[in-house]
C-alpha cells in the first residue's frame, strides 16, 4: 500500500466554489483508479486541510499522481488556490487494526 497525505492552507482570495468543484472532479477521478482504496479529507480548527490517499501499490498512485486532468489541477491549485501545501508519499511501517 501507498499513502499520500497532502496538507494544505487555501488562499484567502482563492474561489472556494471552483476549488470544491474541481476537489469534487478530483474525489471522481481517484476513486475510478485502478489500484484506489481510499479517499479521506479532514479540515484542522486552524484552517489546514488534510487528504489521505490510499492505493494498492507504486505503480497504481504513480498512475494517478500523472493523470492529465490530476495534472492540471495541480498545476492550477498551485497558481489559484493554495497558500501552502506539502505533500507525504510512503509505505507504512506497520499497520494495526481494531475490529
Amino acid at each position: 500500500m501507498i499513502l499520500t497525505v497532502f496538507r494544505s492552507r487555501v488562499r484567502a482570495d482563492a474561489d472556494i466554489g471552483l476549488l470544491e468543484k474541481i476537489g469534487a472532479r478530483m474525489h471522481e477521478l481517484a476513486t475510478g483508479m485502478p489500484g484506489f482504496i481510499s479517499y479521506k479529507d479532514f479540515s484542522a480548527a486552524d484552517g489546514e486541510t488534510v487528504t489521505i490517499v490510499e492505493f494498492e501499490s507504486e505503480e497504481t498512485q504513480r498512475a494517478w499522481r500523472e493523470h492529465p486532468e490530476h495534472l492540471d489541477a495541480q498545476h492550477l491549485a498551485r497558481e489559484q488556490f493554495l497558500a501552502s501545501y506539502q505533500l507525504q508519499i510512503g509505505t507504512p511501517s506497520r499497520t494495526l487494526r481494531h475490529p
